[in-house]
């Protein structure tokens, strides 16, 4: 396996408006979660922090040039692993357990950490083989209609559980940008999850399919637009017409 340097780790893609996608490169698409990095004027929100191999303080020191909001989409090890380096943690009630205690089944990194989730390993001490999720109890829950202020924008928390139970989508009706965490991304959807649910999954597609979206930032691959968002969705239900 390739050894790479950690200042190679991480990649930063600067969007429109303020908003940032932070990934490891050097994890396989399937597994490679978007981080999502939202400037506001008087404190800065992070959606989902990543694997946690390396360490997203040390190699991105702007993060926390002002406060910052480390929220979790939801607590698999994919997307929380490194909330444990931030000092306002958030994330949804049905998850809050799983934040304050993980391991290896209920984030499930027992399933899918292993060689075939990357391309290169980091120079550091954590090899994968002793992979394990930093307990990162959070500070604020948050739930259905909760509103996160940065000062000039803000966003609305919608509960779109699915794909577990305490997920969470952000809405920015002003760019009417939608951040969907893993309910919905443009690529195969994991829906068999020990905690998954599919009526609840059903439903938290069908409301978003009602809100005036015109742009997607997912969990995973690549950001789409509203249509795109409602294509993938009406073909969700032709799949799974049992829930129609």
């Amino acid at each position: 396996m390739k050894i790479i340097s950690r200042n190679q780790w991480f990649e930063v893609q600067r969007l429109s408006d303020g908003v940032s996608l932070i990934h490891e490169p050097w994890i396989r698409p399937f597994y490679r979660c978007n981080l999502w990095h939202v400037q506001g004027r008087d404190r800065d929100l992070l959606l989902d922090s990543g694997s946690g191999l390396v360490s997203l303080r040390e190699q991105l020191p702007w993060l926390t040039e002002k406060p910052l909001l480390a929220v979790a989409s939801h607590t698999h090890f994919d997307h929380v692993a490194g909330h444990h380096e931030f000092p306002e943690r958030l994330v949804h009630p049905a998850e809050a357990a799983i934040l304050a205690a993980p391991d290896g089944l209920n984030t499930l990194a027992e399933a899918f950490v292993g060689d075939e989730m990357f391309e290169a390993h980091p120079d550091c001490p954590l090899c994968y083989a002793e992979y394990r999720v930093k307990a990162a109890p959070a500070t604020r829950l948050i739930e259905e209609g909760d509103v996160l202020d940065l000062g000039d924008r803000v966003l609305q928390v919608l509960h779109t559980p699915g794909h577990s139970p305490g997920g969470i989508s952000l809405w920015e009706a002003r760019t009417q940008t939608l951040f969907s965490g893993d309910i919905l991304y443009d690529g195969p959807l994991i829906e068999d999850a020990y905690h998954s649910n599919l009526d609840d999954y059903a439903r938290s597609l069908a409301r978003l399919r009602e809100l005036p979206v015109r742009g997607v930032h997912g969990g995973h691959f690549g950001s789409f637009s509203g249509e795109r968002m409602r294509q993938l969705i009406d073909d969700w239900f032709v799949a799974h017409p049992q829930l129609r």
